[in-house]
């Protein structure tokens, strides 16, 4: 919990923030809870981070894991902007893996998998897992 930090909701700023602790050598894991939420960082998730080492000429690194959700539908609708699921598209946008996970016991095994990856990783989750039984 000391190692967590709270922002506003200010999606650039936090990916922004993101990669700049990641290149202090720390190690980032960045939540967007919903992937409509995500579309308001893709200036420095797609021109900033996953280019990061190419426009640098390998001199820096930055390596996030970053968490998105799929938003729920039930138990009932949030409307148009808070359940979509823009998989396929950040996968063609990104030369960064997108994993997308198929169910709840895939969810530890993946951060495993992305923390020790020497990239990073987009990983895409269903919010409806959580509080299942």
């Amino acid at each position: 919990m000391e190692k967590r930090i709270e922002l506003p909701v200010a999606e650039e700023m936090q990916m922004g923030m993101s990669i700049g602790l990641a290149l202090a050598g720390k190690t980032v894991i960045s939540i967007y809870p919903r992937f409509d939420f995500l579309l308001l960082a893709v200036n420095q998730l797609v021109n900033h981070l996953d280019k990061l080492e190419e426009f640098t000429h390998n001199e820096f690194h930055a390596k996030v894991i970053i968490r998105v959700g799929i938003g729920s539908t039930k138990p009932m609708y949030p409307g148009v902007q808070h359940c979509g699921d823009y998989t396929e598209a950040f996968r063609r946008m990104l030369k960064m893996p997108v994993v997308k996970l198929g169910n709840p016991k895939q969810i530890l095994n993946a951060y495993q998998t992305a923390y020790d990856r020497q990239e990073s990783v987009l990983i895409v989750e269903g919010i409806d897992w959580y509080g299942m039984e």
